[in-house]
């Protein structure tokens, strides 16, 4: 007798068990899809092949020194303005609006702004250089 009550508590242990882990993969599922985004997408004005063709048209062959300050940008610069320059961690500058000129860009880089850090003993001016030059990207 003892032994039954203990296996059909033990059952309904199991039981209760599965219940709790079926509520949190519920639960988890349903945070998932609404943190991915369940909204509807707009269709686009364009068809696709257009529109490929149409952002190449818009967008001027990277030199090699733009590849070269893409790179130190991604490096070094994404962690505070972002991949596009819009995010602002920390009060950077939105590289997309800003309307400093190229040498003021070096100037900054190198010497630093505020909380932004001096780059001098970090890149060289090469560096510096073609990091300035591919910030004009991003205001396209």
């Amino acid at each position: 007798m003892l032994q039954s009550l203990y296996i059909a508590t033990s059952i309904k242990n199991v039981n209760l068990s599965m219940y709790k882990i079926n509520r949190y993969l519920l639960i988890s599922c349903l945070i998932l899809a609404i943190t991915t985004g369940c909204s509807e997408k707009k269709a686009s004005p364009t068809k696709p092949a257009e529109k490929k063709v149409e952002e190449e048209v818009k967008k001027p062959k990277a030199s090699a020194s733009n590849r070269k300050g893409k790179l130190v940008y991604k490096q070094y610069c994404v962690i505070c303005h972002g991949g596009d320059g819009k995010l602002a961690i920390s009060n950077a500058t939105d590289l997309t609006t800003s309307t400093v000129e190229l040498e003021e860009r070096i100037d900054q880089i190198t010497n630093g702004k505020g909380l932004m850090t001096p780059y001098k003993d970090i890149l060289s001016e090469e560096q510096i250089r073609s990091v300035a030059e591919y910030l004009a990207e991003l205001r396209q």
